[in-house]
């Protein structure tokens, strides 16, 4: 095995990357490279290299089109004579604007002056007017005759051009840039298509710092984006700390792939119960709504088809050794598990728990519930700042009152404690996906990376 060979091998398996994208790489290289030193820019070069000897080929590759009339042809020399005394123009340092302006002829002028007073931003170039002819990448079927005998419209045509042994200083330079972008942008799609299979799934990270208020986590191949709406209250994150994080979105900016994580989603939740419950993993147990204020406390409902499984113990677990694991996992959030109903009046029963509900009415017109309790059940009921209410009118999706029994009207302060809550669970469970990444998180993991390359 030749040692060009042995050294691509390498590099594929440290960047993970395929042959095939490090040697087209390589090859979209060395053109450029030929191109600097040898081609022009009427050439569309393609080189072939060949890893076993270190020969390259360069060619140049055109499709065949039909023959343009006399009168394009005519002005296409003239473009072409005046891109030829622009280039030779800012080769000698001279006024590019003037030079346009003197290479034009009257009648060209005139009309780029109608042009441009008659364009607007939103303008566009008639069908007639987009160019149907490009001597990069075209080759006229008559010319290509003389090439090729039997030559058709729409053949390609490679044509073998002289390689020197040796390129050049610039071009080699320009060979070295190409490639380690092409490595780079390579190595950020695999990563950002392997991130992208993961989202919505939990992954295990480890705390590497904080900037301002953005904590990175270390998640293997990448770094993840923890933003401030999306850490926990009550949980601090220190470096070296190892903790499970739900991947809520990810996706590829100028700066490479941008993969933003969360400690606050109720989908953390949900993504926990699937692998500590054996039985919501088998499908034997359906989580059917959760409510999250993370770091404080979290409602879940979950119900089964089959009678010989309580929903409610499988999830707690023996002695509590299952939804404990869950609990310490979220840094000591407390979490209500509570049993589903097709029932509304008893879906809200439950949701309320651990209050005791003497009565709910329902006004089905209005989507609205009242839940009537006794004295000391109200605050109960309500919870530490109207929390359990509103935690339970976000799992059922009902608006709810609390009601003192006997009282006709709950006093101000309660009342105002127990607004009607509208946040359904689905408008819950995605209001970290709605969250613009800020642009600082972004850069601040271009610049790691940056730093890692170096």
């Amino acid at each position: 095995m030749s040692e060009i060979k042995s050294a691509i091998q390498q590099i594929c398996e440290e960047k993970g990357l395929s042959y095939e994208s490090v040697m087209e790489t390589i090859e979209t290289a060395l053109a450029a490279a030929y191109r600097k030193d040898y081609g022009n820019k009427l050439q569309n070069i393609e080189v072939e290299f060949d890893v076993e000897t270190g020969l390259v080929k360069a060619f140049d590759v055109k499709t065949i089109v039909e023959d343009l009339p006399e009168e394009e042809m005519e002005r296409m020399r003239e473009s072409q004579a005046q891109e030829a005394a622009l280039e030779e123009a800012e080769a000698a340092g001279g006024n590019m604007q003037q030079v346009r302006a003197e290479a034009r002829s009257p009648e060209q002028a005139e009309g780029a002056s109608k042009n441009s007073s008659d364009a607007t931003d939103d303008d566009e170039l008639p069908e007639d007017d987009v160019p149907k002819f490009n001597p990069k990448t075209d080759v006229m079927i008559s010319d290509a005759k003389v090439l090729k005998m039997n030559a058709e419209i729409g053949d390609i045509i490679r044509t073998e051009l002289p390689v020197a042994t040796d390129f050049g200083r610039m071009a080699a330079m320009t060979a070295k840039q190409v490639i380690t972008q092409k490595l780079r942008e390579s190595e950020r799609e695999i990563i950002f298509n392997e991130y992208k299979e993961q989202e919505g799934e939990i992954l295990i990270g480890t705390v590497q710092r904080r900037e301002g208020r953005v904590v990175l986590i270390d998640i293997g191949r990448s770094v993840g984006i923890l933003l401030p709406e999306d850490q926990a209250q009550n949980e601090h994150y220190q470096s070296g700390d190892r903790i499970k994080v739900f991947v809520r979105e990810v996706s590829l900016s100028a700066r490479g792939p941008q993969i933003l994580l969360s400690r606050t989603s109720p989908e953390l939740v949900r993504s926990l119960f699937l692998v500590e419950i054996p039985e919501i993993a088998d499908g034997l147990v359906e989580i059917k709504g959760i409510a999250r204020e993370a770091g404080h406390r979290t409602k879940i409902a979950v119900t089964t088809s089959d009678e010989s499984i309580d929903p409610i113990g499988a999830c707690i677990g023996q002695r509590g050794v299952r939804i404990q694991t869950i609990i310490q996992e979220l840094g000591g959030e407390k979490i209500d598990v509570i049993e589903w109903e097709d029932d509304a009046q008893d879906y809200l029963l439950n949701a309320l728990a651990p209050a005791k509900i003497e009565e709910i009415l329902l006004n089905e017109e209005e989507h609205e519930a009242t839940a009537i309790v006794k004295n000391d059940q109200l605050s109960l009921a309500i919870g530490k700042g109207g929390q359990n209410v509103r935690l339970a009118s976000r799992l059922t999706g009902w608006r709810l009152r609390i009601q003192e029994d006997g009282v006709e009207v709950v006093n101000e302060e309660k009342a105002e404690k127990v607004a009607p809550v509208e946040v359904p669970i689905e408008d819950t469970a995605n209001e970290a996906n709605n969250a613009e990444p800020i642009e600082d998180a972004a850069q601040i993991v271009q610049d790691e990376s940056t730093e890692d390359e170096a």
